[in-house]
């Protein structure tokens, strides 16, 4: 047996919300296996392999929850993921075997064992007959020979080709080799039995075509365990057991794990209405049992209420830099409300940049987030951003930093949580309602998710149910957004349904929000005096001022690109002009090309201010640049993402409403056509629609009430 460790992480399929510390591969007997270990400290959790039709990565919801409180250990079981796939050798104590392996290759002693559905077996052999090496046993929708089969699953000859292939007659060697997909998207279908699944079951279609039909024939042939023998284990446990079982498990049935939690002496937490995959489709509530069990949470200090301060947690998405701005103007204006009023910001980078400016106050807390703004980066192309696609691929991030959130507010007093745009905290509190602990207001500045023309019928099926599932959650848990405010008026929404046989997104918003008005985090009477503002930041009166600008992420590289190659024949088109170009936070301008007399800054302050300066803008399709322009009336030119929903849709049908802007076509807009819009634009007089200026008091006043 060999093993060798490395600290390079693996390259991801998508963006994870934390990555090994280290990984490697343990040899036994010719087979190699991977395996990876997160944080440190005691105890270890070993999450052990499951069925070999898919692998270590349906823990994705677990690792980086666990990793902060203790060490955490995976592998890939033979048979999928990064392990090697014998042709034979899938016994149930040949796991048991590797698993032993990757403990001695990762020096790990003892551990903490946690399996899932066939992973219970060899969890069983692990604690009964090393008992010395394990501390602890969790089961999760164990496939143990005990208890009942589940009622009304026929069973069907594995091994005779068969002249039916609906159901569970697709559990059969001759239609895997026929069809193998489709035997995957039924079974997951019956493994996410819950309402909403079509992300978990996207998930692990694609980890179950990482092997194959003939390899997944090999593991039916391995020598799992009979009952006498599941039986004889349990006896000889010593260990503390602790079983999660769905009721609506359609794989083993809820008898199974019954049935083992009886013959152990285990706890059975039942989770009604859960199917086969909790700790995927119920995480939060998988991940607080399992710190329970595993590395129970210090007690909390307790305070009266007379005598707490009075206190508000803003979690500002960092997806833009548009949310930081009207955040902290909303900040300001809810002081003045409250002078008294303590305010602590979960946020990241690039919002954190802004708000650390201003003097904020950002907590401890928010270094343990995974980075969002990286994820959005690493799902774009040139000038391409499927919005809703990137948002859905995000979702171990933002299950990781809803947990983040719930061990902070766990541990400390809030009498209020302002969510903008906060999307792990709004899906997971209406999932878990019993978490809420606080007065809770959530903020956006628009509604429903919107399908793009290319993305044909699966797209638009796709958005119409994550819309359906927003819509019931309100509609079953009002009770969990004591507000939800609206960053605009009702005729900034778009007069689309939210999908077949639902509601108008209109109708249904005013129904259910406030309206604040649009938050510019500054008023345009400021700037009245155009000339003293530009001579304050060093613009000459001679000069035509074209500011240049993508937003705090790094996505709008490529557009900064094409527009610095319009500059010369944009200068030679208007000699007077001075092209500044802005690169953001997170966007090197040294990795940008240049020309002589054109100027490139990195994250500029105040970046408004510059905006209300200047002759032209040349933006991306973001509504915060759009709507400081429009406030202070300059012309500007927009390119929309590709597949961005809310840029081309929400946003364009927005600065439609003011008459404002001019749209581009990056695909179209070569640099010789940007240059020509901008001889055309520059300086141009504009007839916008008048900005509200009180939108931060009026969404202030609002969420002042619940103080």
């Amino acid at each position: 047996m060999t093993a060798e460790l490395q600290t390079e992480a693996p390259a991801p399929e998508q963006t994870r919300a934390r990555y090994p510390d280290a990984s490697g591969y343990v040899e036994r007997d010719d087979v190699n296996l991977y395996y990876e270990v997160y944080g440190s400290g005691e105890p270890t959790v070993f999450l052990l392999p499951t069925w070999s039709i898919i692998h270590s990565r349906h823990w994705k919801m677990q690792i980086p929850y666990l990793a902060r409180h203790c060490r955490v250990l995976t592998f890939d079981g033979r048979g999928n993921g990064r392990s090697d796939r014998p042709s034979s050798g899938y016994d149930e104590r040949e796991f048991a075997a590797d698993a032993l392996a990757v403990m001695d290759a990762t020096e790990t002693e003892r551990a903490v064992l946690v399996s899932l559905s066939m992973g219970a077996q060899r969890a069983l052999l692990l604690a009964a007959e090393q008992p010395d090496r394990i501390d602890g046993s969790v089961f999760i929708g164990p496939a143990v020979p005990l208890g009942d089969q589940l009622p009304g699953r026929k069973l069907y000859p594995w091994d005779k080709e068969l002249d039916t292939d609906e159901g569970w007659a697709k559990y059969n060697r001759y239609y895997w080799l026929r069809d193998y997909r489709g035997f995957l998207e039924f079974f997951f279908s019956q493994m996410f039995t819950e309402p909403h699944s079509t992300k978990p079951i996207e998930d692990c279609v694609g980890w179950g075509l990482e092997t194959t039909a003939e390899t997944l024939i090999a593991t039916e042939l391995g020598e799992p365990l009979d009952e006498d023998t599941a039986r004889d284990l349990c006896r000889r446990l010593r260990c503390p057991v602790l079983v999660i079982q769905g009721s609506e498990d359609a794989i083993t049935g809820p008898g199974r794990g019954i049935a083992l939690a009886e013959e152990t002496g285990g706890e059975l937490v039942l989770l009604e209405g859960s199917g086969h995959g909790p700790h995927v489709r119920d995480p939060v509530k998988v991940n607080l049992l399992l710190r329970e069990f595993v590395a129970p949470p210090p007690p909390t200090r307790w305070v009266r209420g007379k005598s707490r301060r009075k206190r508000a947690l803003y979690i500002s998405s960092p997806i833009g830099l548009g949310h930081a701005q009207r955040d902290a103007a909303i900040a300001d204006e809810l002081r003045s409300l409250h002078p008294d009023l303590e305010i602590d910001w979960l946020a990241q980078h690039p919002v954190t940049t802004v708000l650390e400016a201003r003097g904020e106050r950002i907590h401890p807390a928010s270094a343990q987030l995974a980075n969002e703004s990286r994820h959005i980066e690493s799902e774009s192309a040139e000038h391409d951003l499927h919005c809703f696609q990137a948002i859905r691929r995000m979702d171990e991030i933002l299950l990781s930093n809803f947990m983040v959130f719930h061990d902070l507010v766990r541990e400390e007093d809030y009498d209020l949580w302002i969510g903008d745009e906060a999307w792990e905290l709004d899906y997971y509190l209406h999932e878990n309602p019993e978490q809420k602990r606080a007065a809770y207001v959530w903020l956006t500045d628009f509604v429903g998710w919107l399908p793009m023309a290319d993305g044909g019928d699966h797209e638009a099926f796709l958005t119409a149910d994550y819309n359906a599932e927003m819509i019931e959650h309100i509609a079953r848990f009002p009770r969990v957004r004591d507000r939800a405010v609206f960053v605009g008026d009702p005729e900034d929404i778009v007069g689309d349904a939210f999908g077949p046989d639902l509601p108008l997104i209109r109708d249904w918003t005013e129904e259910h929000y406030d309206f604040a008005g649009y938050v510019t985090g500054f008023d345009p009477a400021e700037f009245a005096d155009r000339e003293a503002l530009r001579a304050e930041l060093g613009y000459r009166p001679d000069e035509q001022v074209c500011i240049v600008t993508v937003g705090g992420s790094g996505v709008g590289a490529d557009l900064l690109r094409r527009v610095i190659a319009a500059f010369p024949e944009a200068k030679e088109r208007v000699p007077a002009l001075r092209m500044v170009v802005v690169a953001g936070p997170r966007i090197d301008p040294a990795s940008l090309p240049s020309h002589e007399g054109l100027e490139i800054r990195a994250y500029v302050d105040e970046l408004y201010r510059h905006l209300a300066a200047c002759d032209l803008a040349v933006a991306q399709g973001g509504l915060t640049t759009g709507m400081e322009l429009t406030a202070n009336r300059r012309p500007f030119l927009y390119f929309p993402l590709r597949h961005h929903f809310e840029q081309n849709l929400h946003v364009r049908h927005r600065l439609g409403r003011y008459g404002a802007g001019r749209c581009m076509d990056f695909d179209t807009a070569e640099p010789d056509v940007i240059a020509a819009a901008i001889a055309e634009e520059i300086g141009r007089d504009v007839d916008y629609r008048p900005v509200e200026t009180d939108g931060a008091a009026r969404a202030a006043a609002l969420i002042a009430e619940l103080l």
